[in-house]
This record gives C-alpha cells, structure tokens and sequence, in this order.
C-alpha cells in the first residue's frame, strides 16, 4: 500500500502512531535486500514433466523521476518520464496461480531470463511445453526461440490483432464496419487467413505503410506462423494475453502508478522486487532467510 496509507492502518486496529518517513524507511532496505536476493538467485532448474504451461510476458509504464547530476538546485533539475516495466509470468495449464518475474531494466535479455527463471519456478522442465501468448512483438519472440526453443510455441494475441482488423474494417466496409470484422474473425477461428488477406488486398496501398489497411497487413503476413487459433481453443488453451494485463494491474501498477506518485529509477527495481515476492507468495522465505543470517 502507499506509505501515506500505513498510518492509519497501524493506527485503527493497534493504536501504534507510526509516521509516514518511517514506514518508508523501514520498506525500502527490504524491497532492495529482496531485489538483490533474487538477483544473486541461481538459475532454477524445472521439474521433469509433460506438461503444457501457459506463458505471457508484457510491458507496462510507470512514472519516473530523473535529477541531473549536474543540477546545483536538485528540485529544479528533475525530469519526469514514463518508462517500461516488464512483467511475466507462467503456470501450468488448469493452474490459478502463476509465478512472476519482472525488472525495470537491462532490455529484451533480462526479460528472457526472467521468462526462463519463472518458468522453471512453475515447473517448466524437459519434456514441457510453453504456450506463450502476446502481441507479436519481435524482443518476445525472438526470446521464447532462444530460452525454450522447440518446447515453446507462439500465438499472437487474438484481441490485439482484431484492434489492427477493427481500424482497416472502417477503409474496407465503411457502410457496415461491423458485420465485416465478424466475418475476418470467424474466418481467424477457421485458420482461413488468405482469406482475410484477401478481404484486405484491393484497399493496401503499398507506398503508405502507416495505412490502416496496409498495417493490418503487413502485421497479419509478419506471423502467418503464430495464428493457430482454432488448434488452441481445441486443446482449450488461450488466444489471448489478458491474464498478464490483469497482473500488470494488481502486481505493478497498483502500487506503483499511483496517482502523483514519481519514483527514482533507483527504486524502482527494489519496489517491483517487492511486489514480485508478495505475488510469488515468497515472503516467508524471504524472512526464513534473514533468521539464517542473523543466526
């Protein structure tokens, strides 16, 4: 919870008057322990299974405060910027709790490590196989190739790809938008996608690639290989990546997209590290740990 809240909370039920600095600087030393805990973590190694494992790595924006080093007055040399958290999960299929992974930097390779570290958490193992859901962005499939290579297999978002249908529907049918997109969809869950690209064809316009029309193009032809859809819902498995937009929502954001909240790049991190252990239901471990330390 924010520490402006923690007051009260001590206060209602215990009648403990705590101020708001000290709550903060009692949280802070362990949000960066648990970060650095986790850092030194060695890799997990799975479980020997044949399962299939859900799988789902997004990003999300948080709100950053940046201090020139060069600034004599600290208050005015401050920039304020959204930058990217990311944050993954994976469970087994039929499983309620995923475990997670997140960091707030070091790109496109720390979130595949991250991937692979809270999938081995999960029990992905030999023998298992990840059906990871997304986007479509190319830093997420080029990392589910190089972490779990022919054990992972990739779908693109339903709901994300009938966003691009939903924008080319108002060029391709502007009498009746709607009616045309359930036809592309209906033809998506039957594995008709010439179909589709053919519906598209006579409104591409080559030399505008900001088109509506030629960017749903271009998007469906990039992963004419990650648009299974009717084999997914066959095994009864997802085609599409709510459940780590939902756990951006009450992992990440809920703690740390506060409204006129700006945190440090330097806390970030620790924060999220926080979160992640609450959300791996890791925090007596964590307190396991630091009773063998002091012991």
């Amino acid at each position: 919870m924010p520490f402006g809240q923690v007051p009260d909370k001590l206060r209602e039920p215990y009648g403990i008057a705590m101020p708001v600095s000290t709550a903060q600087r009692i949280t802070e030393p362990h949000a960066q322990a648990i970060y650095e805990q986790e850092t030194a973590r060695e890799e997990v190694t799975g479980a020997k299974n044949s399962r299939t494992f859900i799988g789902e790595i997004d990003g999300s924006m948080v709100p950053v405060v940046e201090v020139s080093p060069d600034a004599q007055d600290k208050r005015q040399g401050k920039t304020l910027l959204w930058k990217e958290v990311r944050l993954c999960l994976v469970h087994p299929v039929g499983s309620a709790t995923p475990s997670f992974g997140g960091h707030f930097a070091g790109g496109a390779e720390e979130s595949g490590r991250q991937w692979a570290r809270c999938a081995a958490k999960a029990g992905f193992g030999p023998g298992s196989h990840l059906h990871a859901v997304g986007d479509g962005a190319a830093w997420i499939t080029s990392q589910l190739d190089l972490r779990f290579g022919t054990q992972g297999a990739f779908l693109v978002d339903f709901f994300h790809l009938c966003e691009y249908l939903g924008d080319a529907s108002k060029v391709c049918a502007a009498s009746d938008p709607k009616a045309w997109m359930e036809k592309q969809k209906s033809r998506l869950h039957a594995n008709q996608v010439d179909a589709v690209l053919e519906a598209l064809a006579p409104w591409v316009e080559a030399d505008h690639d900001d088109h509506p029309v030629t960017a749903c193009d271009r998007y469906i032809r990039n992963r004419l290989s990650q648009l299974d859809y009717p084999g997914a819902i066959q095994r009864g498995l997802p085609i599409g990546s709510g459940e780590i937009e939902s756990a951006h929502r009450y992992v990440i954001q809920e703690r740390l997209k506060l409204p006129g909240a700006w945190w440090a790049p330097r806390n970030v991190e620790a924060m999220l590290a926080l979160r992640i252990n609450r959300a791996n239901r890791e925090w007596a471990d964590y307190w396991k740990g630091l009773e063998k330390q002091a012991a």
